[in-house]
């Protein structure tokens, strides 16, 4: 059985990563892209495991298509990593005085795109009784260690974390476990190459989160595969 796994900003970065990794494991892999050229460029380059598709997450027609090109092309969907997301007006940005309209922006991209996708995927893993959902969150999103700046990009990984306890409530004793990751700070085109991490590092754990067993853990936030604080 090939299981498919769907990544969302799958042709850069971190979502470029995960999906090479998992299509080393035997995964077939769609990874969406908002430039579809772009998409066939990296699909290209991971190899016949991996299929591109068109998708922008801030754009509800482009997910429904997405995801139904899936269902007709494989059949099934085991794995949803919403990698999707910006920045959002960048670091230096405060809430005393945010461009809310950039902070609405920021939502819709990183926290209503994950969460639109997600609904139109969980039907297609329900079929087959099994799922895994990954949400790439951060460590600016935690309650627990709350700074100040980036409050669009600090809102969007709260919320994203939210709609991850969310689900695993609702989803119950369901063999779809979904769970957020903090991949650090990577050398990414958001991250910078000024960050610490590889982006081999970084997908290291959102790897290890969508290729759980089925005894595997549910509802929590990990960074080098162990929960961190909310």
């Amino acid at each position: 059985m090939e299981r498919v796994a769907l990544v969302s900003g799958g042709n850069r970065g971190i979502g470029r990563e995960v999906a090479r990794r998992l299509a080393g494991e035997g995964y077939r892999v769609v990874i969406g892209s908002r430039a579809l050229e772009r998409g066939d460029e990296v699909a290209r380059e991971l190899g016949e495991n991996v299929t591109p598709r068109q998708l922008d997450v801030t754009d509800e027609e482009s997910i429904v298509r997405c995801v139904a090109s899936v269902a007709e092309d494989f059949g099934r969907l085991d794995v949803l990593v919403n990698n999707a997301g910006i920045a959002g007006g960048g670091w230096s940005t405060n809430a005393v005085d945010a461009d809310l309209d950039e902070v609405r922006r920021t939502l819709e991209t990183n926290l209503f795109g994950a969460w639109r996708l997600t609904e139109e995927t969980i039907p297609l893993m329900r079929r087959n009784g099994y799922g895994r959902i990954v949400n790439i969150s951060s460590g600016m999103g935690q309650l627990s260690d709350m700074g100040g700046h980036s409050p669009g990009y600090r809102v969007s990984k709260t919320g994203l974390n939210v709609l991850t306890r969310m689900l695993t409530a609702e989803l119950g004793d369901e063999n779809i476990l979904v769970n957020s990751v903090c991949p650090g700070w990577v050398r990414t085109d958001m991250g910078t190459q000024s960050a610490r991490l590889s982006v081999e590092e970084g997908a290291d754990t959102p790897v290890w989160l969508a290729t759980l067993p089925d005894d595997g853990p549910r509802g929590g936030f990990f960074r080098n595969r162990e929960p961190i604080p909310w």
